[in-house]
Order: structure tokens, then sequence, then C-alpha cells
């Protein structure tokens, strides 16, 4: 089994459970498992708050030094493709500099964002890939073109704490939410499978047009289906959140909008009404609501939804320490992190 932690899934589904329960009993007091003298290279390609400082305050924890890096600001900008000719603004290889960097550290993770401009260059998530390719530590995927799985057990971690151990049939509603740009599909597709692996009812909503990709849902569904849960596409944002009792929101370009940006933009100008509301909550289950943060407020979500009492948003982003903690913990122990 992979060292690597790169969608979520690699620890299986009571790996993940012993990842939330661990997680939980962390914010509850236990103390962490130190590992003093190891070291984490941690190298970030696009902007990032909670991720990286979770994951620094949960390397302190444990007693191991977190090194970040920013290439193209503090380090020189790195060059992904094969056989380039390097005669630009790229300097360096992410061969050499996967390889040099894999040495120094234990554990060597990296934060790179979708291009969407090219489907399949992002279904095949090159940088993380590039990264597991060349390195010679184990690789943790901070957020990727497809996947954010330190983002997946923070919310599993969330509905465990709200909704009990028992999550199978429990119904989570993952409905698109307007934005002012097209924004990557990390985040909704580690939600759906995540879900899946708990076996939750899934019900995903979103426009005509802003689907995501089809073997990320496929993937989920069979997923859910083996753990007592399902999966359901609509594009009937009311009928999604009746009976909901999790809401999760966040806006995403389509998989078919590919190509087509421009007319996806002025599709998404007249979506507004699927902001998420007070009122939208009264159709749920007591549902909590979640959202990764950050969020433009008054057009994802309201003030009164983010601020009130059925928000679970900023209470799951303090949770993404100790989520870390505990990923950190299997990662750099001295046993196989994911062996059965």
């Amino acid at each position: 089994m992979s060292a690597h932690f790169l969608d979520g899934s690699e620890p299986g589904v009571e790996g993940l459970r012993e990842l939330v329960q661990r997680a939980l009993a962390l914010e509850g007091g236990a103390a962490p498992r130190r590992v003093p003298g190891k070291r984490i290279v941690a190298v970030f390609l696009n902007p990032s708050l909670r991720t990286r400082t979770s994951l620094e305050a949960a390397g302190h924890m444990l007693g191991v030094k977190v090194i970040t890096l920013s290439p193209g600001t503090d380090a020189w900008a790195l060059e992904f493709g094969d056989g380039a000719v390097m005669d630009g603004l790229t300097v360096e290889h992410v061969k050499d500099a996967v390889s040099v960097l894999s040495g120094y550290g234990h554990l060597l993770a990296v934060r790179a964002f979708a291009g969407l401009t090219d489907p399949e260059e992002d279904r095949a998530d090159p940088v993380l890939n590039a990264f597991v390719q060349h390195s010679r530590a184990p690789v943790l995927n901070l957020e990727s073109a497809r996947w954010h799985p330190l983002q997946g057990i923070a919310d599993a971690t969330s509905w465990t704490r709200h909704l009990g151990t028992h999550l199978q049939g429990q119904k989570l509603t993952l409905t698109w939410a307007p934005h002012p740009k097209a924004l990557p599909t990390a985040v909704p597709n580690q939600v759906l499978l995540t879900a899946a692996m708990m076996g939750m009812d899934v019900t995903v909503a979103h426009p005509e047009g802003f689907d995501l990709d089809p073997q990320v849902v496929h993937r989920a569904a069979d997923l859910a289906g083996h753990q007592g849960g399902a999966v359901h596409v609509t594009h009937d944002r009311q009928a999604a959140l009746k009976g909901a009792r999790v809401v999760v929101a966040k806006s995403w370009g389509g998989w078919s909008g590919y190509g087509r940006r421009e007319e996806e933009a002025r599709v998404r100008a007249g979506l507004s009404d699927w902001m998420v509301t007070e009122a939208d909550l009264f159709h749920t289950r007591d549902a909590g609501f979640m959202h990764c943060l950050p969020i433009r407020r008054n057009v994802v979500a309201t003030d009164g939804v983010l601020d009130g009492p059925s928000s679970w948003a900023h209470e799951t982003a303090h949770r993404r320490m100790w989520t870390a903690a505990a990923v950190l913990e299997r990662m750099l122990g001295e046993e196989s992190p994911w062996s059965a």
C-alpha cells in the first residue's frame, strides 16, 4: 500500500475512521505522539492560509520542523515539462528540485491548483504526480488539481462530531454556489469522495453546465454503494436541500465548461440565487452549514448563515490542525502509515 497521502483513500474506510477518532481525541486533549527530529519540506505553488498554518502548527505539536517554500517568490520557479528547453522564465526543473528537496525531509508536501484550461491535464494531476514520481520521501497532498485530502478529513471529523460515528445514510447536500470566477474542483471532489467512503447519502446540486468530473462522480457512487450510501445529482436545489443533515457549499467551474469559460462566466453571472441563505436552511433537517474557506461573504453564503448557529465552517477550519496532526503521526511514525 502506498505510503503517500494523495486523495484520502489510502488508509481505507476503517483507517479514515481511525484518523477521525484520533483527531477528535487530540482536540479533546490527548497527548500527541511526538516524532522529534523529523522534517517536512512543504512546497506551496499557490496561496494558503489554513493549510499552511495548520500544517506548521501540527508539526510544532509533534516536534517536527516544517520548512515551507513558495517557488517563484522565495525559491526558483519550476519547470514541469518533459524535455523542456529551459530558456525562459523557469529556472529549475521539477526533477532536480524534488530529488533534492525529498532528501532534506522525511516527508515532502505540495500544493498546486488546477489550471482549468485543459481537462485531461487537470485530470492527470501533473504537479502532484511529478512530485510522487521524483520524490525519495512520502508525498502529502496539500491540495492538488483533483483532491484536498486534509480538508476531507477535517470535514469528516465535523460530521462525526455532530452526527455521531455511524454516518451511513446521513444526508449530505453538496451545493454549487456563485463566485466571480471559475474555481477548481478539488474541494467538491473531496467532499464527494470522503462522504462516499463514510457511507453517506450524498446529493450534488448544481446548475446545468456546472457538472463535476464524471469519473469522480462514478467513483464516489461506487464507493458509497459499497458502504451503504448513495450519490445523486440534481439541478433542483430546493429538492436537494430538503431533509439534509449537512449542507456543504462550494463554487466550481464545470467539467463541461472547459474550452468555454467565457460563456460559462456569462451564465454564472445570472446565478446569484444559488447563494445559501438562512431561508434555504429551513428546508433542511437542522443541517450544519460548511464551507472550506476562504469564502466570499454575501456571494456564496450570507452573513446570517456563516455567523449563525448552524454554521460549522469555522470549527471545521480549527480542526484542520488536529486532523493534520493525526495524519502526520501516521506518516512520520515508525510503521508503514496505512498498513492494515
